[in-house]
């Protein structure tokens, strides 16, 4: 996918490579068909429980502990009217719930960043972690991936009136954010190894620095722009289109967990019967103007 509109703050333009459509800045979830759709989420039966120690204690428990995020406008937003979180993450998050427990709201919900999320699980804090979280070596040795279950790419972030920078092979001797403990830090020694880094400990500690003309350039996941473009947060761009390996995003788990099988399995079900495939059209095409449903990767 790319943006070649500049992003002003009463409107966005999102033109994707599926097809080019105007969006109103901050374009809302459809809140009711987001909640119907998990509401009719399959239920595991007592057998398919019975076969996962991880599944087994959840259910045992009667809450599932989720690590996430809620201010992730496509993957994982806190309506603050009605205390919901919604968003392709979210609704899968809750799809696991309601397959284990019958009921997607019984969550007990820990928010996370890029730099806790390992260590919420070692400290057996939570039963998973949803957050648009990359599969990678480093981690793996930590922690299990189930999944994955989406991809992206990285991706340029600038101010709009920023002509000097096009995409990352412009990034040499630029101030360029990017997220501590993200796959940011090693894309941008990777591509643009004389890019001048700030690594910042959140995402939106990054916008305010490009914002505020701090840095030239933010360099993160894709799809974490797309966030931001689609929430209105300022004047900027995409430059250039997404560019890099294909970043698979899984559901971290305690090192060793058979909940790995257990949720791969419950992911093939969902992309089975297009529970996936609707939810990623609630969150995230209805809402950037894509009627082209992406393929879902492969799993294990």
């Amino acid at each position: 996918m790319s943006i070649t509109s500049t992003l002003k703050f009463s409107v966005v333009a999102l033109v994707l490579a599926t097809g080019g459509s105007v969006l109103a800045q901050g374009t809302p979830i459809n809140a009711a068909a987001f909640d119907a759709l998990v509401a009719q989420g399959p239920v595991a039966d007592a057998a398919t429980i019975a076969s996962s120690t991880w599944a087994t204690k959840v259910k045992q428990a009667g809450t599932l502990r989720l690590g996430g995020t809620q201010t992730s406008n496509l993957f994982s937003l806190l309506n603050e009217k009605d205390g919901k979180i919604r968003g392709f993450d979210a609704g899968l998050a809750q799809l696991v719930t309601r397959y284990i427990l019958g009921d997607g709201a019984k969550y007990q919900f820990t928010q996370v960043n890029s730099s806790t999320r390992e260590q919420v699980l070692i400290n057996d804090q939570v039963d998973m972690v949803f957050a648009t979280y990359s599969i990678t070596p480093a981690r793996a040795e930590k922690i299990a991936f189930a999944g994955p279950y989406y991809t992206s790419q990285a991706g340029v972030l600038v101010k709009s009136n920023n002509k000097a920078i096009q995409s990352y092979n412009d990034l040499a001797g630029k101030k360029t954010a990017t997220q501590a403990g993200s796959t940011g830090p090693a894309i941008l020694a990777q591509v643009a190894p004389k890019a001048t880094v700030q690594e910042f400990q959140t995402h939106q500690e990054a916008l305010d620095a490009l914002r505020q003309g701090r840095v030239d350039a933010y360099v993160t996941d894709h799809t974490l722009l797309l966030n931001a473009l689609s929430l209105g947060t300022g004047d900027a761009k995409l430059a250039g289109a997404p560019f890099g390996a294909q970043d698979p995003y899984g559901i971290g788990l305690t090192k060793g967990s058979d909940g790995v099988a257990f949720i791969n399995a419950f992911l093939k079900k969902i992309e089975a019967d297009g529970t996936w495939a609707k939810l990623w059209t609630v969150s995230i095409g209805q809402r950037t103007g894509s009627t082209d449903v992406p393929k879902p990767p492969a799993l294990p």
